[in-house]
């Protein structure tokens, strides 16, 4: 089976988590700048969604579910249709909250949630990439993981299976380099900190005028500015990374 004839010469990104903030903002960035974006959601999708042809291009798939994960790698490869895989963009996470809207830490947090948050945040990205592989290697493509600063120190909103699963996102990004290298696919993540999207917690301010040097937030336009980078011929050498988005709040 062959690509449609409409995106024979046109590159192809897979994108998890792009119905919101940052994701959204990359679906735009990316579509703007030619690019055919395939969807990844656990949600339907929807009219509201401004990017062409999305509904054609979207896969409904819940990422905590690893049954699920297998049977929506085919369903990708079908939008793909024999077709070139150019990115992936593992950006979708969950990060669960206690009944006040606070933190859940290791002690407090269920053992059946925190195997959902791996789920999510850890097993897919790498799930994704591995069934995908052929594909992208084909490409020469790249891998992009959204990681976050959490996973660096702890956090006052992002609890501990939240954080932990960043970390090890972070690692499986060093180690998908090393391993993913020699087929011509690179590997790099993005840490962003606080960024101006729907699900900032009361108290970011006071992280803002205390621990961020620029003094503000970023926006999702600056995240999905760095990730379409790492997705163009001027990183075609950097593989491995882990860039930092977070306006100085990590030094």
């Amino acid at each position: 089976m062959n690509a449609p004839a409409s995106y024979a010469n046109t590159r192809t990104l897979v994108l998890t988590g792009a119905s919101r903030g940052i994701g959204h903002a990359t679906v735009k960035k990316f579509s703007a700048s030619g690019w055919r974006v395939i969807t990844v959601s656990r949600q339907p999708f929807s009219a509201l969604c401004p990017w062409p042809s999305g509904g054609e291009n979207h896969v409904e798939l819940d990422l905590a579910d690893p049954v699920n994960i297998g049977q929506g790698i085919e369903q990708i490869r079908e939008r793909l249709a024999g077709g070139r895989l150019d990115a992936l963009v593992n950006n979708a996470a969950i990060s669960p909250k206690n009944g006040e809207g606070g933190r859940l830490g290791a002690i407090d947090t269920p053992f059946d949630l925190w195997q959902r948050v791996f789920n999510v945040n850890f097993f897919a990205p790498v799930a994704l990439a591995r069934g995908l592989m052929k594909e992208l290697a084909e490409a020469r493509g790249c891998v992009v993981n959204v990681t976050s600063i959490a996973g660096s120190r702890v956090h006052p909103f992002a609890g501990s299976a939240y954080a932990t699963s960043k970390a090890a996102l972070a690692a499986l990004t060093r180690e998908m380099a090393h391993d993913f290298g020699p087929r011509g696919i690179r590997v790099n993540a993005i840490a962003p900190g606080e960024i101006d999207t729907a699900i900032l917690s009361p108290g970011t301010a006071q992280i803002v005028e205390e621990h961020i040097p620029m003094r503000r937030l970023g926006t999702p336009d600056e995240v999905a500015d760095v990730i379409h980078f790492l997705c163009e011929k001027g990183a075609s050498y950097v593989s491995g990374a882990e860039i930092q988005i977070n306006g100085g709040q990590h030094v």
